[in-house]
């Protein structure tokens, strides 16, 4: 994983501030702007909780409820700005509270205390903002511990804020961290495929536990999300090419090919001839047509 501390690291958070300030800016009527800047310079002067928190609470109010809606060219320059940031899905009011705790100092006071005491007391929609806007907070690995109180949470909004289109747990989760995660959106029913650093951190413990998960509700005689098959498979040998053989036989043609994608990423040798039981599909990935993005 990334260092937290690194100057590169701190670099591109900075440049990721920069860009929401200006979006956000360029999108607000002349009196909200003033209004913005007007709490930010006091934010830099001024850093007593009541300040922030009061700051925190009118900018609905201030700002609206309307769109951040970002361009395709704005989408690219966030991407390539911090990678797997992706903000096209907030609104100005999510925007505007993740500006204000961005540009806060890490120390004096410490940013920890503070980003728990607003997750301690915050409504719904203030929540989702709260973890939206992980990756640009100052001190970000300590906030880890925070981080997973939310995912305890029952709230599945609060829980996709933080796991969906947000690079935060690729960077700072540890293994047993990311594992609990993945697991947890199988059991809320929340998509795979908008993790950020799915593949990049597969470990062969989650592989585990997939197929774990995936016997158990072959046992129960329940549906089996196709999406988990995309961990299992760079480490599926022996018995897992068996629960993949068995996935490829399916009448389900979306669970079809998530079991050929997962062969075809297996490091056994017998994985290549299962693959060819379905021609057609194997054909599809040898040629590029086919990949887990075209499952989503």
């Amino acid at each position: 994983m990334p260092e937290a501390g690194s100057t590169g690291g701190g670099a591109r958070r900075d440049a990721a501030i920069a860009l929401l300030r200006e979006w956000l800016f360029q999108r607000l009527d002349p009196a909200s702007q003033d209004w913005l800047a007007s709490r930010i310079a006091l934010l830099a002067s001024d850093h007593a909780d009541p300040t922030l928190y009061i700051a925190f609470g009118l900018v609905p109010r201030r700002l609206g409820q309307g769109a951040l809606g970002l361009s395709a060219a704005e989408t690219a320059a966030a991407e390539a700005c911090l990678a797997g940031w992706r903000p096209g899905n907030w609104s100005l009011a999510d925007a505007g509270r993740i500006l204000l705790l961005s540009l806060l100092p890490g120390k004096d006071p410490d940013f920890a205390p503070r980003f728990r005491s607003l997750c301690q007391t915050a409504e719904m929609a203030e929540a989702i903002s709260l973890y939206r806007g992980l990756p640009l907070y100052p001190e970000p690995a300590a906030l880890e511990p925070l981080v997973g109180e939310g995912l305890r949470g029952n709230m599945r909004s609060v829980f996709e804020a933080i796991t969906q289109h947000n690079p935060y747990p690729r960077t700072y989760f540890d293994s047993h961290r990311w594992n609990h995660m993945v697991l947890k959106a199988l059991f809320i029913g929340s998509r795979l495929a908008p993790i950020e650093g799915l593949d990049e951190r597969a470990n062969a413990e989650l592989a585990r536990i997939m197929r774990d998960f995936a016997h158990e509700r072959w046992a129960a005689g329940r549906e089996i999300p196709y999406e988990i098959w995309r961990c299992v498979g760079p480490f599926a040998r022996g018995a897992a090419l068996e629960d993949l053989e068995r996935v490829l036989a399916s009448a389900n043609p979306a669970e079809q090919r998530a079991a050929a994608l997962a062969l075809a990423a297996s490091p056994d040798p017998a994985a290549a001839g299962l693959l060819q039981k379905a021609p057609a599909i194997a054909a599809d990935i040898a040629a590029g047509r086919l990949a887990w993005a075209d499952l989503e």
